[in-house]
């Protein structure tokens, strides 16, 4: 049974599930002004993460904990607003020397997410190497909401929005990502006020899955056109530790997300519906 222990370690980009709504387009972006106060470009920044229609996203994230071990989880998302499309791929999923062998993949078109998982298809008794799960189906099991999860918590929108409940946060010089001129903030940010900054409905799951965590220290890097190329978060509680590292790219680029073969995809097994 994939336990909770995974969900500090995934936790590392931020919160909650499904609806991973961005709206609007952003080609005609403005450059940030120079003379903006830090907590100004955050929230600038957050406004512009919402005009993204599509981006990539890669992401790492390690934790310590002083009972189950350490820990790290690292893969790649790619996002599409219209039509709704999102391609997640966990290569990496460990604690405490314990990993999912063939990592984690998930697919989500529309209504439908497609999950494969070698170990969560054992324990679903699944014969296709795909299982094919609607985000109706409120029945679908623990398990498989735990990679819908953490679909959203590689979600550019949501982790942008999450630093600007920060009191403290600072310019931190100029510096350059993967090629693109950056300003570097730091600041950190108190785990309740953030999540309160979220949608109603997404609240509740972040709540959870930064439990683990207090207060959160952040590095955010923002390009002259507002949107974060690099986001780093670090936080510790009663011996837990996470440090999680964001690359963003790609912004508004078409991207290729296609669901699996139809021969290749199984339904949820009935029996664990009741």
């Amino acid at each position: 049974m994939l336990k909770r222990r995974y969900s500090l370690a995934t936790a590392a980009a931020g919160a909650a599930l499904v609806a991973v709504a961005v709206a609007g387009c952003g080609s005609n972006a403005q450059p940030i002004q120079v003379k903006l106060a830090a907590s100004e470009v955050l929230a600038q920044a957050a406004q512009k993460t919402q005009e993204v229609t599509s981006y990539t996203v890669d992401a790492v994230a390690n934790v310590t904990h002083t009972q189950e071990g350490n820990g790290k989880v690292q893969g790649r998302m790619l996002y599409q607003r219209q039509p709704l499309a999102v391609d997640l791929t966990l290569d990496t999923v460990d604690m405490g020397g314990r990993g999912l062998p063939g990592g984690v993949r998930a697919v989500l078109q529309g209504d439908t997410v497609y999950v494969k998982v070698e170990a969560l298809k054992e324990m679903l008794g699944a014969t296709k190497p795909w299982i094919k799960v609607p985000l109706t189906d409120v029945g679908s099991p623990g398990e498989v909401k735990q990679y819908l999860d953490q679909i959203q918590q590689f979600d550019l929108a949501n982790v942008t929005k999450l630093v600007t409940a920060s009191q403290d946060v600072k310019a931190a010089g100029n510096e350059t990502v993967d090629g693109t001129d950056t300003t570097h903030y730091s600041g950190t940010f108190p785990v309740d006020a953030a999540v309160q900054l979220l949608p109603a409905d997404e609240q509740e799951p972040a709540k959870s899955n930064l439990a683990e965590l207090k207060d959160v220290k952040f590095d955010i890097w923002v390009g002259s056109d507002g949107l974060p190329r690099k986001l780093a978060l670090n936080g510790a509680k009663e011996g837990a530790t996470l440090d999680a590292t964001m690359l963003f790219k790609g912004f508004n680029e078409p991207v290729n997300i296609q669901t699996p073969p139809a021969d290749q995809v199984g339904d949820l097994p009935n029996s664990t519906t009741n």
